[in-house]
């Protein structure tokens, strides 16, 4: 068995994206790599899982060091059935991405991309996910392949704390200014449906508003200013309001009110 790190990667661009093709490459550098991804492009798929259908699974490639499968399923399926029924062993991280498209602010909530790391940090995995903000099908990640190096192998080396994953959002720019580690922008997404041009039929649109533009300490300041931003997610919501010692508070609920 192999001492290289095992790394586990995945999408929601699909199997053929040219993200996850570089990001494949360049986790190949830090280790043994196995590739589950959907089959096609599954965005904005967030968490969801097939609970009734079939999956199918499929190698398309092979060989010394690496192992590419295509799934039928949404991007959380490709990790739960990856983590069951294909890695050799238990990974030693799961990265997903490079996304086409950011997934900063409340974004990630919607996304399969940042779903892929969530379902891996329940199974106790340490997991990163990797987005760009462009919808270009083909761009230049180079400017960003060293700082997803260096926080993949920081992970490896260090691990993350229980429950905790990586968010990881990259302007399109020529050169970095840096690295943020920043919490999530207040924000939301408005005038999301367009009229078709069939009666009753409607089309997914919108923009995003950032509702705290001058905060400096957020993922939206740190892209709009050219800086990677690094976001720490957790997977419990539960609202602590001043410290998970302090226990849960909303006045006037629980506590025998």
């Amino acid at each position: 068995m192999s001492k290289r790190p095992l790394i586990l990667i995945s999408n929601d661009d699909g199997v053929q994206a040219q993200g996850l093709r570089v990001l494949t490459r360049l986790m190949c550098q830090l280790g043994e790599v196995v590739v589950v991804a959907p089959d096609s492009a599954r965005s904005g798929s967030a968490c969801a899982i097939t609970p009734i259908e079939p999956v199918r699974l499929r190698l398309i490639r092979q060989e010394e060091g690496l192992s590419i499968y295509a799934c039928t399923g949404t991007p959380v399926d490709c990790v739960k059935l990856a983590l069951e029924k294909v890695v050799p062993r238990r990974p030693d991280l799961v990265v997903s991405g490079i996304n086409h498209g950011d997934n900063a602010s409340v974004s990630l909530h919607y996304s399969g991309t940042v779903g892929c790391i969530l379902e891996a940090c329940m199974k106790g995995v340490p997991a990163i996910a990797f987005s760009l903000r462009t919808r270009e099908l083909q761009c230049d990640f180079s400017p960003y392949e060293a700082t997803i190096l260096r926080v993949a192998r920081h992970v490896l080396l260090e691990g993350l704390p229980q429950d905790v994953c990586l968010n990881v959002n990259f302007p399109q720019v020529a050169a970095l200014a840096g690295e943020r580690l920043c919490r999530m922008a207040r924000g939301n997404w408005q005038q999301e449906w367009r009229e078709s041009e069939r009666e009753g039929e409607y089309q997914l649109t919108g923009y995003f508003t950032n509702l705290e533009p001058e905060a400096d300490d957020t993922d939206y300041w740190a892209i709009d200013h050219g800086f990677a931003a690094i976001t720490p997610l957790q997977l419990d919501m539960t609202f602590f309001p001043s410290g998970r010692e302090n226990g849960v508070e909303i006045k006037g609920l629980g506590n025998g009110d």
